[in-house]
Formats: C-alpha cells, sequence, structure tokens
C-alpha cells in the first residue's frame, strides 16, 4: 500500500505534457514583377505602372496537425537561370526546401487550403497530394473546369489533388478546421467563385486574416478597387464588405498576402508568429 501510495504521488507531482501552442509560419513562395498592373483594377487606377507582389505560403501548426495555407508558384522555376521564370515571376528558395527547416516533407502535411486555384496559390498543390485537401465546393469545380484542364501548363502542378483525400464544404458559413475555433475558413467569393480567407487565432499575437487575393495592392483595400479579371465584381463587392466586418468584430490584423509590407511585418522565417 506504501509503495502504491508513493507512486501515486510521483505520478501527482509530475509535470503534465504541454500541446505546443497554436505557431504561424510565413514562408518566401516567389515573386510576381508586373510591367503594367492595369488589370489589378478595372477603373484604370494602375494602368502603365509597374508592381512587384510577394507570393507567400503559410504553415500553421497546431497540436492536431499542420495546415499548408497557399503553396505559392511552381518550386521548379528556383531550377531556372536566376531562379526567374517566364511572366517576371521569380523563386530564390523552394517550399519544401523552407519545410525541410522544420524537419518537414510535403507527406507530413496533414492539411492543405489554398485562397484560390489560381497558379500563385496553387502552384505546388500537386506535392500534396498525400494531404487532406480542404477546399470550397465552388473552388474545387473552378479548379476543375473544363478550360481549366486545358491550361497544361499551370493545371499539371495541382492535378494530382484530384484524387486527394478532400474534406469540401459550401454555402457562406466558415469552415473549422481544427473544431476548436482557432483556424477557421471563410468564404469571400468574387475573385474566384469559392475563394475564401483564413481566420487563425493565435494565442499571444491575437487573431490574424490571411487574405489570398482579396486586395492585392495595398491602396487597393482603401479604395475598394476590383481586378479587371475577377469573376464577379458585386460577389467581391460583397466579400470586401465581409471581410472587413470579420477584422472589426474580432480584431484582426488584416494581412494583404502580396503586399511586400504585411509580408515584412511578420517573423521571418524560421520564426513563427504565435
Amino acid at each position: 500500500m506504501k509503495l502504491i501510495l508513493a507512486l501515486a504521488a510521483l505520478l501527482l507531482a509530475a509535470p503534465v505534457a504541454q500541446a505546443a501552442p497554436l505557431a504561424l509560419y510565413t514562408l518566401d513562395c516567389g515573386l510576381i514583377r508586373q510591367a503594367d498592373a492595369d488589370f489589378f483594377a478595372d477603373d484604370g487606377a494602375y494602368k502603365g505602372q509597374a508592381k512587384e507582389l510577394i507570393v507567400p505560403c503559410y504553415l500553421i501548426r497546431h497540436p492536431k496537425g499542420d495546415l499548408l495555407w497557399d503553396t505559392g508558384v511552381p518550386q521548379a522555376i528556383a531550377d531556372l537561370p536566376g531562379g526567374k521564370g517566364p511572366e517576371g515571376v521569380e523563386v530564390k528558395r523552394k517550399l519544401t526546401d523552407q519545410l525541410k527547416q522544420l524537419g518537414l516533407a510535403p507527406a507530413d502535411i496533414e492539411y492543405l487550403s489554398v485562397s484560390h486555384s489560381h497558379f500563385d496559390h496553387i502552384g505546388n498543390g500537386g506535392l500534396f497530394a498525400k494531404s487532406t485537401w480542404i477546399v470550397h465546393a465552388r473552388e474545387r469545380a473552378h479548379a476543375f473546369r473544363p478550360t481549366a484542364r486545358t491550361d497544361k501548363t499551370t493545371f499539371g502542378h495541382y492535378a494530382a489533388l484530384e484524387n486527394a483525400k478532400t474534406i469540401t464544404f459550401d454555402g457562406e458559413a466558415a469552415y473549422d478546421v481544427f473544431d476548436d475555433g482557432s483556424v477557421q475558413i471563410v468564404p469571400t467569393p468574387g475573385h474566384t467563385p469559392g475563394h475564401t480567407v483564413l481566420l487563425v487565432q493565435l494565442e499571444k499575437a491575437g487573431p490574424v486574416l490571411l487574405t489570398g487575393d482579396m486586395w492585392h495592392i495595398a491602396e487597393s483595400r482603401p479604395a475598394r478597387r476590383v481586378p479587371r479579371f475577377n469573376t464577379n465584381r458585386a460577389d467581391t463587392l460583397a466579400s470586401m464588405a465581409k471581410v472587413e466586418t470579420l477584422a472589426k468584430s474580432t480584431g484582426a490584423r488584416v494581412v494583404l498576402e502580396h503586399a511586400q509590407a504585411d509580408f515584412d511585418a511578420l517573423p521571418k522565417f524560421p520564426e513563427p508568429l504565435d
């Protein structure tokens, strides 16, 4: 009996292992240089202006698994001379090399989600075909529509996701990735039919909104500018209002994914925001 009591006392005194806190890592997944950014605003505001757009990826580490949000432009561009590809696209560091710094390979990533299926957000999607892909039903249909399949250069980089384990959700309600409110995928259609943004509730830094292509350029946000190539202008404006309301109600830090200043304001990889 004394031995049992002694063991019980040791167990009670032993520290309880704590799950690692939620953390967000910002990875450099490319750069796009546009000589004429006219198509980023249908009011002609950027006509003839040159713009540079950073292309990030985000790794959200949760006690229940890792979520990769957006995958950047195809990392194979890094193997080209100077890391420069067509149409002003550059890749200096491969996504897989950055993950390796954290001891991770693509097969280790439990969940994948992308804000939408444009090449600079889903360009390495096929590398994560062993992950569970979480995607709005409208965006999955958009990604695999007949015209998308004819774009052999872009489609081939994510085609493997068609047979990946997939969780689809529909409607306008947010999808709660880990069932605890800490990471939510929020539908914001307009740029594409199933465009989404990601709300991450960090313990120290507080809520952060990763806004995909809600706005490409910082000035577009206050001016409510809509790119010429968005699929639906009215939906875009409604989604902008939805994101602003969400940011205000949660007090979230709004991150414009393609804005260099927002990228630079986040901790430099491999340091996390937590």
